[in-house]
């Protein structure tokens, strides 16, 4: 009963005539293009990245210098995606370093703004327009309802949430119909407290940091433990693997949908009902997959480049938020029958990509054989020397240390000798300032050969002017 009346008045009469924000507005006419065919919806796209471009030139100090070192010499040099595609990457680092000239003239003075990150121990800050929060925000319900979360949906979240929350979050909370779980605090002896409130507040939907999900899921099964079944869980914050997704549904009785966004953009990917890859909001951001995470070859993870169609404060264009994705192996149109374009899978941070001496990519082979070793709880493996992996592991007293060496004998036989592999038990491992587990940490410097493949890449699309400007 609560959930109409929510989506129908509470909602519309709040966003609408209380807050005066247009975002259910953007919500219909997100509704609408997604069911656009494939053909129009990158039609849509290049209109609006077309019209960003030439914004950008004009009143983007930073766009117009850097593009025009590029070799670009107005915005009609940049005749379709193919063209906007050799523009130099933004990163993280020239966003630092040109903050100012970021900002678009018009809307100096009258723009909203977050720092991201944490995890690298750098917070970044970005601009944003008040349109643009709008925006983010519709295609979020848009993202969540494919999974079965609409607006007003009774909800219980597993996340992280800041101490002293106030009144004001609290009814908001209450008013949207959920509720939220601090996962900061979660243990291994406060576990049973989680499945309570799960049984108590008898959500429809569970919203949930990957690794949250899999550490009360791994609990639900040892202990046991049955609780309240939902309609879906839905995945957000951290990559999720296809035996993660088993053991969830497995615990919780119910499909699970896997999200994937940013700080910098929010909800950039979400799957639909059929769950057969990630849908990309193309018709509010482009997405790109720029860079091999390995020098082998097409078919692997590759560097995730956005661009916020409608952020006109401060452009993000081609920014490389450091993730890798995989693309869709197929360009059928997925069975739902949405025309935007799908992901395989969003395979983790460029930053947290470990390798060998030889550039081969070790990461989801380490996690799926830790995973399914009994007794092993949490892990985190981090690589501070080319030549060396350290894996810390929380088990169990059932975990014995002849599975470890199992463990240890697969990872050589899979990416040879090259790499030494330290293993270490203990009791508890730190989580990201947003409540989240790492559980590949890279810390050595930019590869040689990444560097070597941006600069063949800017020498063959740009031209050698092109290529010193961006070096």
């Amino acid at each position: 009963m609560y959930e109409p009346l929510f989506r129908g008045l509470l909602f519309p009469l709040y966003e609408g005539l209380l807050r005066r924000r247009r975002t259910l507005a953007h919500l219909r006419e997100y509704e609408r293009t997604q069911w656009l065919p494939r053909e129009q919806v990158d039609a849509l796209q290049w209109q609006r990245l077309s019209r960003l471009v030439a914004y950008c030139w004009n009143e983007v100090p930073y766009y117009r210098r850097r593009w025009g070192a590029a070799g670009v010499g107005s915005p009609a040099d940049i005749r379709g995606v193919d063209d906007y595609a050799r523009l130099p990457v933004l990163t993280k680092q020239d966003v630092r370093d040109h903050f100012d000239d970021l900002l678009a003239r018009p809307a100096r003075g009258s723009m909203l703004f977050k720092t991201t990150g944490g995890s690298t121990g750098e917070p970044l800050r970005i601009g944003y327009t008040r349109e643009n929060y709008e925006r983010r925000n519709a295609v979020m319900h848009r993202g969540y309802a494919w999974a079965g979360a609409p607006l007003g949906r009774r909800a219980l979240h597993l996340w992280g949430e800041p101490p002293g929350v106030g009144i004001k979050a609290r009814l908001q909370h209450a008013a949207f119909n959920r509720r939220v779980l601090d996962v900061f605090r979660m243990r291994d002896d406060n576990l049973v407290a989680y499945a309570d409130a799960i049984d108590a507040h008898r959500p429809r939907v569970i919203v949930a940091y990957v690794a949250s999900a899999v550490r009360l899921a791994q609990w639900l099964i040892a202990s046991g433990r049955r609780v309240h079944v939902p309609d879906a869980v839905l995945c957000a914050a951290e990559p999720l693997r296809s035996h993660q997704r088993a053991l969830i549904e497995e615990a919780f009785g119910c499909p699970v949908f896997n999200t994937y966004g940013c700080r910098e953009f929010a909800l950039i990917a979400s799957e639909c009902e059929r769950r057969q890859g990630l849908h990309v909001n193309a018709d509010h951001l482009r997405v790109e997959l720029g860079d091999p995470a390995t020098p082998a070859g097409e078919a692997g993870p590759r560097e995730v480049l956005v661009t916020d169609l409608f952020n006109y404060g401060m452009p993000l264009m081609r920014y490389a938020n450091g993730d890798l994705a995989t693309a869709s192996a197929s360009d059928a149109a997925c069975p739902c029958g949405r025309g935007l374009p799908v992901l395989a899978s969003v395979d983790g941070r460029r930053m947290d990509a470990l390798r060998t001496p030889e550039g081969h990519y070790v990461g989801e082979y380490l996690e799926y054989l830790m995973f399914t070793t009994p007794g092993v709880r949490r892990f985190q493996a981090v690589q501070e020397r080319i030549d060396r992996i350290d894996v810390a592991v929380v088990g169990s007293e059932e975990l014995a240390d002849d599975a470890l060496d199992q463990v240890r004998r697969r990872m050589v036989d899979a990416f040879g000798s090259s790499v030494e592999l330290a293993f270490a038990r203990t009791g508890e491992l730190p989580l990201t300032p947003t409540g989240k587990l790492r559980v590949a940490v890279s810390k050595l410097a930019h590869c040689v050969w990444m560097t070597l493949l941006h600069a063949v890449e800017a020498v063959r699309g740009l031209g050698l002017e092109a290529a010193v400007a961006l070096a």
